[in-house]
């Protein structure tokens, strides 16, 4: 009955069909919770170490109880961060009273954010670095094996299919070190307030700006991060955003070059992407190797693409310490671009690692094209026996006197439409 009532609601593609566990865990409403249970204890625990009067027990407590979740109490509240206080209150009735104490939303909120996308940069170097160690192999077997180059798509000088891999490698290191660039450069928002100021926590503290300094220190320490952002809003600036998914879109950018390459090629029946034993190329046309994982790739890259949009349209929007029109947004924008990148990943490995080659056909298309590609060489050596490389400019002359039948018509011009 569950199963039929599923088939009744929409469920984006992304995650039902084609994300891989790690990524749909790392954006799930489960890791998320969780997070700002852990978000909550850090905080316990510095306020405790740095004199609060908050007890080993009351931490234990929330410990204990960090993965029991009542996932209703949102919908009667309809406040995320006061919903999932309010049910974490319940689990541990005696560290209730100090459970985001000095805290506001976006101390969970943003922070899990920021740890969400740390998360996400590590999956993605993980696959991206095992698609360039495929393609890496592929390129080192194919070094010496000639075949045409092409400039306008139109054939040109020879180059090799290993080469020609080289191309598309090197791309993806451009990748790699944008995503870790980008993975590097998150900070935690840390723990402030409403504002972005720390005025709650200085009242808690007494006005001690030392301890309050230091309460977002270890904060920052215990969910992993080297340092917080100095300045935030009531957010942490959305410019961040902008950078992450930029990075995204720049991977989508090469991921789609090297499946069209690949397509094209495929047409040619130079290159192939593996191809099941069972696999059906069309439904009405039998004999068709339709290159689907590609084509599958080069579809999702545009999405990829597209949504770098989102933070740009955000960040430009938000008002003065913040607006909450950013967060209905986010919540599409940022997941989906890194299921999207996750899944371009995943199934360009599966394309790299089962690339086929037909060097015969890569040879026929050599031998034809072989008498044209001579030319320049031919054009060398007529100069080097002393000839003229313009020569081609006396024979054009020769033909100009079969043209005065028509020389009355020379001057007209052609405007195209484009």
């Amino acid at each position: 009955m569950a199963g039929a009532e599923e088939m009744n609601r929409y469920r984006s593609p992304l995650v039902s069909r084609y994300a891989s566990k790690e990524m749909s865990y790392n954006f799930s409403e489960k890791k998320k919770l969780i997070t700002w249970r852990k978000l909550w204890i850090f905080l316990a625990k510095a306020e405790k170490a740095l004199g609060l009067p908050i007890t080993d027990a009351q931490i234990a407590e929330m410990e204990s109880h960090a993965e029991d979740i009542d996932f209703e109490e949102e919908r009667k509240l309809r406040h995320d961060v006061m919903a999932h206080v309010h049910t974490f209150a319940h689990c541990c009735p005696t560290a209730a009273p100090i459970i985001h104490l000095g805290a506001m939303s976006c101390y969970v909120g943003d922070n899990t954010d920021l740890i969400a996308l740390r998360d996400g940069f590590n999956i993605l170097l993980s696959k991206l670095a095992r698609v360039i160690d495929r393609l890496a192999n592929f390129a080192e077997e194919y070094a010496d094996l000639p075949t045409l180059g092409f400039t306008h798509f139109q054939p040109a000088q020879l180059t090799t299919v290993g080469k020609r891999a080289c191309l598309w490698l090197q791309e993806l290191v451009m990748d790699v070190r944008n995503l870790e660039r980008a993975r590097d450069d998150l900070c935690f928002r840390g723990v402030k307030g409403t504002t972005g100021t720390q005025a709650s926590f200085l009242q808690l503290f007494q006005g001690d700006h030392d301890k309050v300094e230091e309460l977002d220190k270890m904060v920052t320490e215990m969910a992993g991060f080297k340092k917080a952002y100095l300045v935030t809003g009531q957010t942490y600036s959305h410019e961040v955003d902008i950078h992450c998914l930029a990075r995204l879109a720049s991977l989508g950018a090469s991921v789609h070059k090297i499946c069209t390459d690949i397509r094209l090629l495929a047409n040619l029946k130079e290159i192939e992407e593996p191809f099941e034993k069972e696999q059906i190329g069309s439904s009405a046309m039998p004999y068709k190797r339709n290159p689907m994982r590609a084509e599958r790739c080069c579809g999702l890259a545009r999405h990829l693409i597209a949504l770098v949009g989102d933070p740009l349209q955000t960040d430009s929007v938000q008002w003065p310490e913040s607006t909450l029109d950013d967060s209905a947004n986010r919540r599409i924008s940022l997941p989906e671009s890194f299921l999207t990148a996750d899944i371009i990943l995943s199934t360009l490995q599966n394309i790299t690692e089962g690339l086929v080659v037909y060097p015969k056909v890569i040879e026929r298309h050599i031998r034809h094209e072989l008498p044209f590609m001579a030319t320049e060489n031919i054009i060398m050596a007529i100069v080097k026996a002393g000839g003229n490389r313009q020569v081609k400019t006396f024979l054009a002359e020769e033909v100009r006197p079969l043209l005065e039948p028509y020389k009355a018509n020379m001057d007209v011009k052609v405007e195209l439409v484009l």
